[in-house]
């Protein structure tokens, strides 16, 4: 196993993760700044009230992208696996 090999097998692991965590990351992002944005118009600085919409809003994208992210994780699993049956 070359360096280049390590290389590639470690960004794809990257590429994966990032791919799963996106979606998360960005309606959470979204939704903190616009309860942000609804805060300071309304001078409400309550730390708890984002944490509801932002959890509800991670449930429901597992919902939806759940066999997604399955179909991304096992098309990963199964890339790892037909490189290590190449090694030999």
């Amino acid at each position: 196993m070359s360096q280049g090999d390590i290389l590639a097998i470690c960004k794809e692991a990257i590429m994966t993760a990032l791919m799963i965590a996106a979606p998360f990351l960005l309606v959470s992002l979204i939704i903190g700044v616009v309860i942000s944005v609804l805060q300071a118009a309304t001078q409400i600085h309550e730390q708890t009230i984002t944490f509801v919409p932002k959890i509800l809003a991670v449930a429901l994208i597992l919902i939806f992208l759940g066999s997604w992210i399955i179909n991304v994780m096992i098309g990963f699993t199964e890339y790892i696996f037909v490189y290590i049956t190449n090694l030999s």
